[in-house]
């Protein structure tokens, strides 16, 4: 593991305490939110009820209401581990409500746990800590998103130094903490044992599920499908599972942060938009394990490797959106947009004001008008609405493809 690294989410972690009386950090197992935990308990010289230990956990659910009354913020870890301690925040929170009283991580999504979701509502502020970006592993500053919805037209001029080879080479490597620094076959076995022990324990401590055996078998037929629209009857069906079960296990995946849906969006246009969702493995390395997909492999230009790596790569960039997007008040929304004739664009983000910058991921360093078709028909369709559409590719440089449309190099998501 990287000896430290600076986390973007701290610095609106030490904001929102300010505000918030309960902050429940949540996302993948794995991805530092101990150790965030430990690093802010340690600058209050609080402690950290770790509910990971089972004499921890099995004193709490015993008497919770004494845990939960000390100096703020009280720090809690993996607080769904043992749920019961929620509801003494909430008495302890009817005595006295003041920001920042409570920190809690949990490896669960919130709101997959209905008892918590009753309990804290209105009272609790949500922010997810999701694998290091690629600018958190280089040490370097990202404005990336910043600029794009703010003031597109200072990406041009960048010019990149990026080949292929590298893009493969980060988009297989991912970016979970305890992967990002190992060889590639130690990756391989960290990989292996990540999603063992989270569909065998993971899944089975938030549901009793009948067929525990084809979560595997389900994960990577969703693998498959990264960066694609949500095929779940032919998921699940290639998994040996009904249409039903698949999405009820398909939903505990979600919940556990190894894959996320992407929504449709465009609810103003739904007269051309589909409303199907697309599915992206959480993390790009961990969807190239998943696939068996190697740098060595993806560098091949045979057309089957040229299209894993198109999916890989738009998962990989969507994936380092989404955490800029994480420590960002600007966005309101995001989905993707596809048309019933077509047309599509891999990322729309939509601003708090209303506005819309939209993305589209191409693995090819030549781009031409034709490219930049799915964000001209939705530039077309939203009008002044439409802030910029940013064509995000392998080649080197940044140009104006069009009125509001421009061609960015996708490592200028990290670099300046």
């Amino acid at each position: 593991m990287l000896e430290h690294v600076d986390r973007r989410i701290e610095a609106v972690l030490t904001s929102r305490l300010r505000e918030e009386p309960v902050i429940a950090i949540q996302g993948p197992r794995s991805v530092g939110k101990s150790t965030l935990l430990v690093a802010l308990a340690d600058r209050h010289d609080v402690q950290v009820l770790d509910l990971d230990n089972p004499a921890v956990r099995d004193a709490v659910d015993l008497d919770p209401g004494s845990f939960v009354g000390g100096p703020a913020p009280v720090c809690i870890d993996e607080y769904q581990k043992a749920p019961v301690v929620l509801d003494a925040i909430k008495a302890e929170l009817n005595r006295r409500t003041s920001a920042g009283r409570f920190v809690i991580t949990g490896s669960t999504r919130f709101d997959a746990l209905p008892r918590a979701a009753q309990a804290l509502t209105g009272r609790l502020h949500l922010l997810s800590l999701l694998p290091f970006s690629q600018g958190e592993i280089d040490g370097s500053p990202e404005d990336f998103l910043d600029v794009a919805l703010t003031s597109p037209a200072e990406l041009l001029g960048y010019q990149s130094n990026t080949y292929r080879e590298e893009y493969v080479e980060r988009a297989c490597r991912g970016g979970m903490p305890l992967a990002v620094s190992r060889t590639q076959s130690s990756r391989d076995r960290w990989f292996d044992d990540y999603v063992r022990v989270s569909l065998e324990r993971d899944v089975l401590n938030l549901s009793r599920i009948r067929q525990p055996e084809l979560m595997p078998v389900l994960l990577q037929r969703l693998a498959g499908q990264t960066a694609q629209v949500l095929n779940m009857a032919a998921a699940g069906r290639s998994a040996g599972l009904e249409a039903r079960t698949a999405e009820s296990y398909t939903k505990l995946l979600e919940d556990l942060f190894l894959v996320t849906r992407l929504p449709a969006w465009g609810r103003t246009l739904r007269a051309r938009a589909t409303s199907a969702p697309k599915i992206h493995v959480v993390d790009s390395g961990l969807a190239a394990r998943l696939l068996r997909l190697s740098p060595e492999r993806l560098g091949s230009l045979d057309p089957a490797g040229l299209t894993e790596f198109g999916h890989l790569l738009e998962s990989f960039v969507v994936g380092e959106i989404t955490k800029q997007i994480s420590w960002s008040d600007r966005v309101s929304g995001l989905g993707h947009w596809r048309t019933h004739d077509g047309q599509e664009v891999d990322l729309v983000v939509e601003h708090s004001d209303g506005s819309v910058t939209a993305f589209e991921v191409k693995a090819s360093a030549r781009v031409t008008k034709r490219d930049g078709r799915g964000l001209r028909a939705l530039r077309d369709s939203l009008g002044d609405r439409f802030n910029a559409g940013i064509v995000l590719s392998t080649g080197e440089l940044s140009f104006r493809l069009e009125d509001r449309i421009q061609v960015v190099p996708i490592d200028r998501l990290w670099k300046n």
